[in-house]
This record gives structure tokens, sequence and C-alpha cells, in this order.
């Protein structure tokens, strides 16, 4: 799989987020299973998929803006890097949602 072809949800995680769903899919979708695995309780685990959900859905709602396809398609032209387009993205976001 080309990198081009990654979901852009899935490039908006971080490290954290990616093993967690990795541990996620491999324990069948099971939260119990996900708290021992993490050590912590299932409430926790509640938590933490909840807020997972919110930043895919956030990642989703803001791909859909124009300023955000246009960094892509400046990634994919390869005028920019990839980290540079994750890194605009990113920064882009974090002030959308400071306003």
């Amino acid at each position: 799989m080309d990198v081009k072809d990654v979901p852009n949800w899935l490039l908006s995680l971080d490290v954290e987020d990616i093993e967690f769903v990795k541990n996620f899919i491999m324990n069948s979708g099971s939260l119990k299973e996900i708290a021992k695995v993490y050590d912590v309780s299932y409430p926790t685990v509640r938590i933490r998929l909840d807020r997972l959900i919110q930043k895919i859905q956030l990642s989703n709602a803001v791909e859909n803006e124009d300023f955000v396809k246009f960094i892509k398609s400046l990634s994919i032209d390869d005028r920019v890097s990839v980290e540079d387009a994750k890194l605009i993205i990113e920064k882009y976001k974090k002030e959308r949602n400071e306003k």
C-alpha cells in the first residue's frame, strides 16, 4: 500500500493511538481484554476509546476542508514531503481548535 492510499484519519493518529487500535483488533474488540493488556479499569479503556473516536471524527471533519485538501494535493504531487504535510495539517488543526 502506498502512503497516499493510507486513510487520513489513520495518518492523524499518534503512535500510542495506533498501538491501541492494533491491540483492540488483536483482542477482538473486547474492552475487558484491553483493560487487562493495559492493566487499567474497564471505564479507563472506555474513556480512551471515546477520545479516540472523537479524534477520528474531528480528523474526518477537517479532512474535507479546502486548506487540508490543498496541502494533501501538494504532498501527493511531491511538492511537500508527507512529513511536512502532516506537520502543517496538525498545526492547522491545533490553531483551528483553539479558536
